[in-house]
């Protein structure tokens, strides 16, 4: 085969996995048919081996794209958090929630309560992340901050449509819940959200106080009940009853020079290690008292 035949038919290849739309053979074809010439790969060996680098960079692209869409903080992993810090957390209950399966899929709820600073935030964005690895779709937010946008979305006569394009995410997390305003137009829209995904879609909440503290949450009483009701009915409660996790790493931390980035990227070293990735076989709680 002379040099032009071999170029019009790489331009073929080229056109051909276009309209296929499969980018990574296009793009790295080359380099898989010349080892195969090489090390004389059957066909089927070749096309399998195209086939699976093709899946693998659609899983990768898929990754990075809900990364990127989840919003969550740096740096935030299972890696880096300090569980001797917290003994009232099992890792293996948390492992086995960052696999997803079996809480998920039944919408089930995790609500995370400790004081300030006592790792709330870091846990949650950490098994948020792990999610997103795992495959799930995952919001990490503010509460008030997602809040005000409902508010907004209310006022425009548009919340249902705002909160049904919520549920494309697996996971919404909401930190902070003590820093909504106790004001009846904000926490009535957050407990329109919370009964619009109760046993459909999951939420993962972070909170300061208990639950018989949410009564400067929810105005009214009945509202406060009603939430509460349809957070735990199917929920796992992480209590870090500790002295501020944030204080303790903040001594031990070196910064390096530069501004940290404001959110998690697919660039950062976010990957677990593969014996932190290894999941607890005893079955999970689906419910867990609040007491």
């Amino acid at each position: 085969m002379n040099d032009t035949t071999r170029m019009v038919d790489a331009q073929r290849l080229s056109l051909i996995f276009n309209d296929l739309r499969l980018p990574a053979i296009k793009r790295d074809w080359p380099g898989f048919t010349t080892r195969a010439d090489k090390e004389a790969w059957p066909a089927a060996r070749l096309l399998a081996t195209l086939a699976e680098h093709e899946i693998a960079e659609r899983d990768r692209r898929r990754t990075e794209r809900h990364l990127l869409e989840a919003h969550l903080p740096p740096g935030k992993t299972i890696d880096s958090f300090d569980f001797n810090a917290v003994p009232q957390i099992s890792k293996a209950q948390i492992l086995a929630l960052c696999a997803g399966d079996g809480w998920l899929e039944k919408g089930a709820n995790v609500i995370a309560f400790g004081p300030p600073g006592g790792g709330k935030s870091h846990l949650a964005a950490a098994i948020g992340l792990a999610l997103i690895e795992n495959g799930w779709r995952v919001l990490f937010t503010r509460t008030s901050d997602l809040v005000q946008k409902l508010q907004v979305a209310r006022r425009e006569l548009s919340l249902e449509s705002a909160i049904t394009k919520l549920d494309k995410y697996h996971l919404l997390i909401l930190d902070d819940l003590a820093y909504v305003s106790k004001d009846q137009a904000e926490t009535s829209v957050l407990f329109e959200l919370i009964s619009a995904r109760y046993e459909r879609r999951s939420l993962l909440i972070t909170a300061n106080q208990p639950f018989g503290e949410w009564g400067k949450v929810f105005p009214d009483p009945a509202m406060t009940l009603a939430a509460v009701d349809r957070l735990v009915h199917h929920a796992n409660i992480l209590e870090l009853n500790v002295e501020s996790y944030r204080r303790r790493a903040a001594t031990q931390r070196r910064t390096g020079p530069g501004r940290p980035p404001g959110r998690a990227t697919i660039n950062e070293n976010l990957r677990l290690s593969a014996a932190d990735n290894q999941l607890d076989e005893s079955p999970l709680p689906t419910s867990i008292s609040p007491n």
